[in-house]
């Protein structure tokens, strides 16, 4: 690969006067070894001392370019490195804004309920607010675990403890003591529940 073809993979720009200056000292080459060069033995000493220091300057050059492309990557994985620790940051800067609304029902709700005299206004100020809450998290993937009244899953769903109970069939849930979540089809809480032993459970015990 030539100088200029290093020069552009590493996005490195020379100025007028050091292309001309190379351009001179190839030339100054040039005239000292013929197109069809000389057998080393066949050189004087000049001419191997050309040779020499045109090698040496270009081992300068290649190196000098080594050391610009080696700044331009540290350049470029310092910038990389501090653009991923303010995204780790910022990740959740738009969740954090479409939750400061709800933060605002809740000062609102606080507010009213110091207030107002009645009960119901407050139940329906905070149902609202929590209404709110829950949207805004579903926009960012997060869902419900479905429990009460489904067949118990242990992938989603943790059990408290069993019930009998003859009404229905065992393994069904049938309370939902603190709801699980998914975020993004992922379960990162499962559900709480309270799980039936179901009829034939029941007798077998009894008997």
């Amino acid at each position: 690969m030539s100088d200029k073809s290093k020069e552009d993979a590493v996005k490195i720009n020379i100025s007028q006067e050091d292309r001309k200056e190379e351009q001179d000292k190839v030339k100054s080459r040039e005239e000292v070894i013929t197109e069809e060069e000389k057998p080393l033995e066949d050189m004087t000493k000049e001419e191997l001392l050309v040779i020499i220091q045109e090698l040496q300057e270009k081992s300068d050059r290649n190196y000098d370019l080594f050391l610009r492309a080696k700044a331009e990557m540290d350049n470029i994985l310092k910038r990389n490195r501090k653009e991923k620790e303010d995204w780790i940051k910022f990740s959740n800067e738009s969740l954090i804004k479409e939750i400061l609304p709800v933060i605002d029902s809740i000062g609102m709700a606080v507010c009213h309920f110091q207030n107002e005299d009645s009960l119901q206004a407050c139940q329906e100020g905070v149902e609202l607010t929590l209404k709110g809450l829950l949207d805004t998290l579903k926009k960012a993937g997060l869902e419900e675990v479905k429990a009460k009244g489904e067949s118990f899953d242990p992938n989603f769903h943790h059990a408290v403890s069993y019930q009998n109970d003859d009404s229905v069939d065992a393994d069904v849930i049938l309370e939902d003591l603190q709801k699980g979540y998914m975020l993004n089809d992922r379960v990162i809480r499962p559900s709480m529940v309270v799980v039936s032993r179901g009829a034939a459970e029941i007798k077998a015990k009894q008997k």
